[in-house]
């Protein structure tokens, strides 16, 4: 969401058409469903998935870097994940970078490989990363619905400028909102099968 938090990414622009108009409206919602589908990966179930480290950053040779690019990331089972560090002498900081990050997991390596396993979830972990997973939800729908504003202040001034006929003004919003609707009913869909996920015991 990274953009939506800016108020001034989230600033009315003046487009020459409705086309435009809706054309960048649908690319910032988009935009705003990966980031979405991205932070709903870092949240941990009760099952293995290297979509999990995706905050983890290590400092290797002085500069930090995101945890893929220093490593191949595998999950062998469902309740392990392997990291196997592209140079053996960075082990250690890799390790350390995944201690430190707050998703409470307990590596261990063998100097060549590191071994994370992913223990059960207590009901009230899932409670929280279920509660996580809906307030995350909440703020990427807000984000949604300021880009709607945005649209349809675009579209208002067009028909205020007469550039665009009433017809074309009540099409366009109708439009607007179609596009909305549709792509909050992706996010819900997403976070309810992210809590199946969480809830699901093995």
């Amino acid at each position: 969401m990274k953009n939506e938090a800016n108020p001034a990414a989230s600033a009315a622009h003046t487009f020459p058409t409705v086309k435009e108009a809706e054309s960048h409206a649908r690319s910032r919602m988009e935009k705003a469903l990966s980031d979405f589908q991205h932070d709903l990966a870092g949240i941990r179930t009760g099952r293995a998935s290297v979509g999990l480290l995706d905050s983890v950053k290590v400092e290797c040779y002085g500069t930090v870097m995101p945890l893929n690019q220093a490593a191949t990331l595998h999950v062998p089972e469902p309740s392990l994940i392997t990291v196997q560090p592209f140079d053996a002498s960075q082990i250690a900081a890799i390790e350390k970078a995944i201690r430190a990050s707050d998703l409470g997991l307990n590596p261990g390596n063998d100097g060549k490989l590191i071994r994370i396993p992913i223990p059960p979830l207590t009901e009230e972990r899932r409670k929280e990363f279920v509660k996580k997973a809906h307030h995350v939800a909440e703020d990427h729908r807000v984000a949604m619905r300021n880009v709607r504003r945005d649209a349809n202040e675009a579209v208002k001034k067009l028909m205020k400028d007469k550039a665009i006929s009433e017809d074309e003004e009540r099409r366009a919003l109708d439009e607007i909102q179609k596009m909305t609707d549709a792509h909050i009913q992706k996010l819900d869909q997403a976070v309810k099968s992210k809590e199946k996920e969480i809830l699901e015991i093995k």
